[in-house]
């Protein structure tokens, strides 16, 4: 029996196993290359194909990983029973080596090329073709995905990788910001757009605590001064809103704002006003808090101003709306504000940084690549990669960074020097 005539009793199953896997193919590419905002505009006018587009594509994984178990198992079969079909009619290697050769050249270039390029040529009409069909599939296969992502989780933890089923493996923030990064070295994003674009995507991951203005730096006011004085404790802090406190500092009472303060005088005489009587009512919340989950509870709320506490109630901070569009946008400065506050160029190419100074604000100021995953200021920085408190004219080189000890008050460190070290020659 020749190899034509097991290709011709095979014709029609591989015919129907093929199409099926160039279908699935094309649907995986037209997925991911539809666009989403004509997606989302198509479902606002009634379109039940974008309707369901837009629902598989809210969890891109299981969707994914849906599409290629199917192709695979289609694949798999359709490769099985041309290796048994040519075995029987070729006896040994050659029926296996020829299954080979002939489900590649197949499955490449019917399966996978040919629906593939078609699929990125039309992707939104492709993808809204092919809703059904993929919707089911998903179905089908979704829960065998889902298994299938549990099984590499588990595989994964004895290598000391440990991955949630809510982590997003195929996370699209992932991809954004390797473009993003390939683009600025490529010239074709200028800095402050790879800044304000990667701020956006960090604020997920971001918690309240590493941009809130910390309670050793905060400006308080004690309610019990008298209307004058308090007035002028208002007008040095150079707020609009500050916090108010009665007895002890962690005895937040309300939140004064200026606006409420002028409104006020505008009706009556100072010495007549309960100052503190106009303060607003303190928000609080957990320093566990994300970024993003502030921003859109700053917007909901219409409330600019929150107190950040520990599990205990404490006192760790305050954060602002103007603290998170800051990591977007960089530092936003007014006429009361100084650039780079905290940091000064030397001439001799150094800069002195305040220990206070946030990573993020020096990176973003100087495009420098500190790491900020264990510590948000310069001064955490340094501690944690010696591992000590140092003292005053240490110096440690780390990063591609050498930091020298300026100043310390007590445990504190309040400031340093810090100059870029030329790569070292290779050997």
């Amino acid at each position: 029996m020749t190899i034509v005539a097991v290709l011709a009793g095979l014709a029609p199953a591989l015919v129907i196993l093929l199409s099926l896997s160039g279908l699935i193919s094309a649907a995986e590419t037209s997925m991911t290359a539809a666009s989403r905002a004509r997606m989302h505009q198509l479902e606002r006018e009634g379109d039940r194909a974008a309707k369901r587009i837009n629902r598989m594509m809210a969890d891109q994984e299981k969707m994914i990983g849906a599409i290629l178990l199917s192709n695979n198992v289609i694949n798999i079969g359709a490769s099985a029973l041309t290796t048994l079909a040519l075995s029987a009619a070729f006896p040994g290697p050659v029926g296996a080596l020829l299954a080979t050769v002939v489900m590649t050249v197949l499955i490449v270039v019917f399966s996978e090329i040919l629906p593939k390029t078609l699929a990125i040529a039309r992707a939104d009409d492709v993808a809204r073709f092919l809703s059904i069909p993929t919707w089911w599939v998903v179905r089908i296969f979704g829960p065998l995905a889902n298994g299938a992502q549990w099984i590499v989780r588990l595989t994964l933890r004895p290598f000391g990788i440990k991955l949630s089923m809510e982590t997003d493996v195929l996370a699209a923030h992932e991809e954004i910001r390797g473009a993003v990064e390939y683009h600025h070295s490529e010239g074709l994003v200028e800095a402050s757009d790879r800044h304000m674009l990667g701020g956006v995507l960090d604020l997920s991951e971001m918690d309240v605590t590493q941009v809130m203005v910390h309670r050793r730096s905060i400006s308080m006011i004690d309610a019990a001064l008298s209307p004058k004085q308090l007035l002028g404790e208002l007008l040095e802090t150079g707020h609009s809103r500050v916090p108010l406190y009665r007895d002890d500092p962690e005895n937040i009472v309300g939140v004064l704002h200026a606006k409420d303060v002028l409104t006020a005088l505008a009706a009556a005489p100072l010495e007549s006003i309960d100052l503190p009587a106009l303060a607003r009512e303190p928000w609080f919340i957990p320093e566990t808090t994300s970024l993003k989950d502030q921003l859109a509870a700053f917007l909901k709320r219409q409330n600019h101003f929150a107190l950040v506490v520990d599990e205990y109630g404490a006192l760790q901070g305050l954060i602002t709306l103007e603290d998170i569009l800051e990591e977007i946008v960089g530092e936003i400065e007014d006429e009361h504000d100084s650039a780079l506050d905290g940091v000064r160029r030397q001439t001799d190419g150094s800069v002195v940084v305040d220990g206070w100074v946030a990573i993020r604000d020096l990176n973003r100021a100087l495009d420098w690549d500190l790491p900020d995953d264990d510590a948000v200021t310069v001064a955490g920085l340094v501690i944690h990669e010696a591992q000590t408190i140092p003292k005053v004219g240490q110096t440690w080189t780390f990063y591609g960074h050498r930091f020298q000890i300026v100043r310390r008050e007590r445990n504190q460190i309040t400031s340093m020097k810090i100059w870029p070290t030329p790569p070292r020659e290779p050997d």
